[in-house]
């Protein structure tokens, strides 16, 4: 008995050191933070820097797991969910990492928000491993309650209390959405977990109260995504965020609702494919579509990143609708290229400091010849011209979709990114050909994210000389459910 309880422990060590340290330093923060004695200092230097190495120790400590393999109640710990949390841990760790400068010149000097992020991340690794119902949705609350807070983080500014306003009422809606589709199906089969739901489907005839509980599901995951028509609460909510609060937002919290997404519904729900794979492709074609155009119209630089971020939820979408390996592969390929492409954009901005609006990006080739160039490289690959990482993704991605015969999502995946091509191409113009009508003088970008943007533009440059080993691991991952 002892020997089972002590590798039901083992399964959850990263998430247990990752909350234990979370509450060890949220305790220290308010200790000495509001010490008298040691004159009220300002902590949020010393929180992120031990955040940082907090991440560091966690990701080793799911990379070198003792356990491969196991199931225990209402968590899973297998290859797909190990490396959804190592990929979840390493966005957490660099958008700290290049929040470090901006916390400092917004004097952003709450230490609060750092420990958020840390909780928001264990809420994250607890629902890639969720395998019931309960585990999901106690997890997905967790997460959308900090991301409620962190949103209006910044005090000062109505922006970002409006921001934190809107997050919340939407983000009840939609977690009311999920709760409904969980309880509809919960009561037409008695079951919550997902093994056992799968067992279930393969043999049961498929009623119409069954599939309006993965409808409410698939709109509550929707939503929680950004897809269209689920979107419009995204460009006010995030613009309204502080930028690192935005960078965080925009990627890691896709990675661990896709995860979880497609868990359930590939493994739980795949005798319902038919249904909810027309669910998804209009989501995604809507997407494309809306973000393509969206995006055209915008003058400032958040807002045109955040529609294009939906406009790549529309395309891992059409990934996931494929239901097949080629699919899911694909799917994790263009999550990974997703990442890194937004990081270095946003370690990009946040070194511009107070650029707000396009157009303030005018001769930046002038003030700042290589993040002008870095930026310009990162520019063409999402815009997805090749050889750059984010044709690649592409490339494979519609090669995915035209082998699962749904030629109608990749003809318009490759058309909206052919248009998409002109925003992109219109930022590198101001950046490079424009003369402004005031110059802006940049202070020198810190050692923090000139690391990240080097390490990143490398693998968007260079990806195409080799991607073997990220094919192969993607591979290995969309294997977990398929055998």
């Amino acid at each position: 008995m002892k020997e089972l309880f002590l590798n039901d422990f083992k399964l959850a060590i990263p998430e247990l050191f990752l909350i234990s340290i979370s509450i060890f330093l949220l305790v220290y923060g308010v200790v000495y933070s509001t010490s008298n004695l040691k004159g009220y200092p300002i902590l949020s230097n010393n929180i992120s820097r031990l955040a940082l190495i907090t991440l560091c120790f966690s990701i080793i400590l799911v990379m070198n797991h003792p356990i491969k393999e196991a199931v225990f109640f209402s968590l899973i710990l297998d290859d797909f969910s190990s490396f959804l949390k190592v990929l979840i841990l390493i966005c957490s760790f660099t958008s700290i990492l290049i929040s470090l400068d901006y916390l400092k010149e917004e004097k952003l000097n709450s230490f609060e928000p750092i420990i958020l992020i840390l909780i928001s991340t264990v809420s994250m690794l607890l629902m890639v491993s969720s395998y019931d119902f309960i585990s999901m949705y106690l997890g997905i609350e967790l997460q959308s309650l900090c991301f409620y807070v962190l949103a209006a983080c910044k005090r000062d500014s109505e922006f970002s209390t409006e921001a934190g306003i809107k997050y919340f009422l939407l983000g009840a809606f939609s977690s009311g959405l999920l709760l409904f589709g969980c309880s509809l199906i919960y009561g037409f089969t008695g079951l919550i977990h997902f093994e056992e739901l799968a067992k279930v489907f393969s043999g049961i005839e498929h009623t119409n109260a069954i599939k309006l509980g993965i409808l409410f599901l698939a709109v509550g995951f929707l939503f929680k995504l950004t897809a269209v028509p689920f979107h419009m609460w995204a460009p006010d909510v995030y613009e309204g965020a502080p930028n690192s609060i935005t960078a965080f937002f925009l990627i890691t919290p896709k990675i661990a609702i896709l995860g979880l997404f497609v868990r359930l519904f590939l493994y739980s729900f795949y005798d319902f494919l038919f249904s909810w794979q027309v669910i998804l492709l209009i989501s995604s074609i809507a997407s494309m579509i809306l973000a393509c155009f969206a995006a055209m119209a915008q003058k400032k630089i958040k807002r045109l990143l955040v529609y294009s971020a939906i406009g790549h939820v529309g395309y891992m979408l059409l990934a996931f609708s494929c239901g097949n390996l080629e699919g899911i592969q694909a799917l994790f390929i263009y999550l990974v290229i997703y990442f890194i492409m937004t990081i270095n954009m946003f370690a990009s901005i946040l070194s511009l400091r107070h650029v707000k609006y396009i157009a303030d990006l005018h001769q930046l080739v002038r003030t700042n010849p290589l993040l002008s160039i870095t930026m310009g490289v990162n520019l063409f690959s999402i815009a997805g011209i090749p050889p750059l990482a984010g044709f690649c993704s592409k490339f494979y991605l519609f090669f995915a979709a035209i082998s699962s015969s749904l030629y109608l999502g990749a003809l318009i995946g490759v058309l909206t990114s052919v248009v998409s091509c002109f925003y992109y191409i219109r930022l590198i113009k101001i950046i490079y050909f424009e003369s402004p009508k005031t110059w802006i003088h940049y202070s020198t970008i810190d050692k923090e994210k000139s690391l990240i943007l080097a390490i990143t533009s490398f693998f968007i440059l260079f990806f195409f000389c080799y991607p073997s080993p990220l094919f192969i691991f993607t591979h290995k991952i969309a294997l977990t459910f398929i055998i």
